[in-house]
């Protein structure tokens, strides 16, 4: 049975908003109120069944447009065609590529190293990991962090310097992050992909749940 969208969502939350250092988010309304804190996004709304109840988004959406402060309005959906139209309906505008949410079975992940001339350590900060894979020369090559929320791990914030591209060092950090984290009891990963990561990770075993739209007011930008 596929497990409910608000279930998955609240989830990756959780371990997302550890790994961010956030305070905890705020469920009401049919989304979890994520606060960020920064000018352009003081708090992230997180839709937490806009298939199912999509009259939900449409009061979620026309509260973010009316808000005094800058909102960003975030949808996981497996209908991502249904939801441009409400949203535009009420005045925001997706920005940013669509990202996916994933999840995928740790017990199966690969535990990719680095490759000649780098090598990767991983440090562990109470329930955050942060893996840093480096050059021979000193340089930091390739980063991620992740969190460890039960039987879940969720990673964020995967990247690679752009001098150091196409070396399998995204697939390098996963692998540091994926043992520490099985090392403490993890068996389930999620994570958003952005869409370069959108390549990567299914070539690791990633699965593709849903497709996060993100939102805001245009005078926003």
């Amino acid at each position: 049975m596929t497990e409910s969208m608000p279930a998955l969502v609240r989830r990756w939350q959780a371990g997302w908003g550890l790994a961010k250092g956030l305070h905890p988010a705020a469920e009401a309304r049919g989304a979890l109120h994520v606060p960020i804190g920064l000018p352009g996004q003081h708090v992230e709304v997180v839709v937490l069944d806009p298939d199912e109840d999509p009259d939900s988004l449409r009061a979620l959406a026309a509260e973010v447009a009316e808000c005094a402060h800058a909102n960003w309005l975030t949808v996981p959906t497996r209908q991502p065609e249904a939801v441009g139209p409400i949203l535009k309906a009420a005045g925001l505008e997706p920005f940013g590529e669509p990202e996916w949410l994933m999840t995928a079975d740790l017990r199966e992940h690969p535990s990719r190293t680095p490759p000649a001339g780098y090598s990767s350590a991983v440090t562990v900060h109470g329930l955050v990991l942060e893996a840093n894979v480096t050059h021979a020369s000193g340089e930091r090559a390739a980063w991620g962090t992740a969190a460890v929320v039960g039987a879940d791990t969720v990673a964020h914030d995967i990247g690679t310097d752009p001098a150091h591209r196409r070396r399998g060092l995204g697939s390098a950090v996963m692998g540091a992050l994926v043992v520490a984290a099985r090392d403490r009891g993890a068996t389930t990963g999620l994570l958003v992909a952005t869409p370069d990561g959108q390549h990567l990770y299914p070539t690791l075993g990633w699965v593709h749940r849903a497709t996060m739209v993100v939102a805001r007011r245009p005078r926003d930008r």
